[in-house]
């Protein structure tokens, strides 16, 4: 009888331990496939990241060492980076977001800075227009990190 109770006992954690490591092993996947939607603009070509949990946040990197994504608020817009690989100046992947500030909302920055007319600030040639018009402000550093990009389709794939 107390061989039997063991055994179930056993039994019993090793089916729980395959479960938990099963979910604990899936997490780790779901989050490296976390390829997201369009993340931002560079040029009027959208990218998409590769979601990772770096952090290069009080590494000493040097500030040059990142390449600028400007946040702008939840709502507005898809965020706006200043490279992409392939342009001159790209630093491989590590990035600084930086908050977007729009003092004037968000239809004056697009007045002010939509200079190709498409209905989106999508370089950051447009975003310092609006800024030069008082109509949008760059903020604080929001997080250094590191990820690839990846160029989506023109039609928006």
């Amino acid at each position: 009888m107390h061989t039997t109770r063991i055994r179930q006992l056993l039994g019993a954690a090793a089916a729980a331990a395959l479960t938990v490591g099963g979910v604990l092993a899936a997490a780790p996947a779901a989050n490296a496939a976390g390829v997201g939607g369009a993340s931002f603009w560079v040029d009027g070509t959208q990218y998409r990241t590769v979601g990772t949990p770096t952090d290069f946040s009080g590494t000493g990197a040097p500030a040059g060492s990142f390449q600028p994504i400007y946040a702008f608020p939840e709502g507005t817009q898809t965020n706006v980076a200043t490279a992409a690989p392939g342009d001159p100046g790209y630093r491989g992947g590590r990035w600084v977001v930086t908050e977007v500030l729009l003092p004037n909302g968000y239809p004056a920055a697009l007045a002010s800075g939509d200079l190709d007319g498409d209905g989106v600030l999508d370089s950051d040639e447009e975003l310092w227009a609006a800024a030069d018009a008082g109509d949008l402000a760059v903020g604080g550093v929001l997080r250094y990190f590191e990820c690839p990009v990846i160029p989506l389709p023109r039609s928006g794939g």
